[in-house]
């Protein structure tokens, strides 16, 4: 496995910092029935950095994201949050650990409102006061939901849908959030649009995990890479050594 240095948000390394890490695969095999998808997987990501993961289709990257919100538990090797081993626990369990994840495809409540999409985790977490207000900072950051709101969010575009999917996760206050292959089918000026909203849940302290197969927008945000060959990790290091093994120009 090619690697460089280590995965840390540059900020924090250029201060000399040590930054804790908050989820760690460690040595993990998963897969679905008899089919392997992933072979002795280790990966770390560090409080408030981003991780990109790359490679190719049918490489693993999406059950990279299902290990790590606990859609999929490994056959062997653990999965680690905050220092404490979570291998087993139940989806639901991951999530109150401040785990959301934004999947592949259109994620949402077809049948209900933008609004009410988004009421929806409110109304698990907060006071009945509250919910307002954090639907507010949502659209503050989400202009175009606002402006649709009393929409059906099935009636929305892919893009719409999945700024709504990053907007729940940001209504539920996730530490960590696992954005899968959000760039999918979608217009190249709409993919701009929604990494600025990544860019901005990274700015708002939260660590995020991108799962990628068009590159160039993830290598851009992120402070690390891994890029998955057949299942297996064939490079961790920096974006900068990523696009050299991509054959990318700097």
């Amino acid at each position: 496995m090619a690697a460089d240095t280590p995965n840390a948000p540059p900020n924090a390394m250029a201060r000399g910092m040590t930054v804790p890490t908050l989820l760690e695969l460690r040595n993990v095999d998963a897969g679905y029935g008899p089919f392997r998808a992933i072979f002795d997987v280790s990966l770390s990501i560090a409080k408030g950095s981003v991780l990109a993961v790359l490679g190719p289709n049918g490489a693993g990257k999406t059950t990279i994201a299902r290990l790590c919100s606990g859609l999929v538990v490994p056959t062997s090797g653990a999965v680690v949050f905050n220092g404490v081993d979570i291998t087993g626990k139940a989806a639901y369990e991951f999530a109150r650990l401040g785990i959301a994840h934004a999947p592949e495809g259109r994620s949402v409540f077809a049948t209900l409102t933008v609004a009410e999409n988004l009421e929806l985790p409110l109304r698990r977490t907060r006071a009945r006061g509250e919910v307002e207000t954090e639907m507010q900072r949502a659209f503050e950051i989400f202009p175009k939901l606002a402006e649709r709101r009393r929409q059906l969010a099935g009636t929305l575009s892919g893009g719409e849908q999945r700024m709504l999917s990053l907007a729940r996760a940001i209504v539920e206050d996730a530490a960590f959030v696992i954005a899968d292959e959000l760039s999918l089918g979608l217009a190249p000026i709409i993919v701009d649009e929604v990494y600025a909203m990544l860019g901005r849940i990274r700015d708002g302290g939260a660590t995020l995990l991108i799962v990628e197969q068009h590159v160039r927008h993830a290598l851009a945000l992120a402070d690390a890479v891994v890029i998955l060959d057949r299942g297996a990790v064939g490079y961790a290091g920096t974006p900068a050594g990523a696009r050299e093994v991509l054959g990318l120009a700097i």
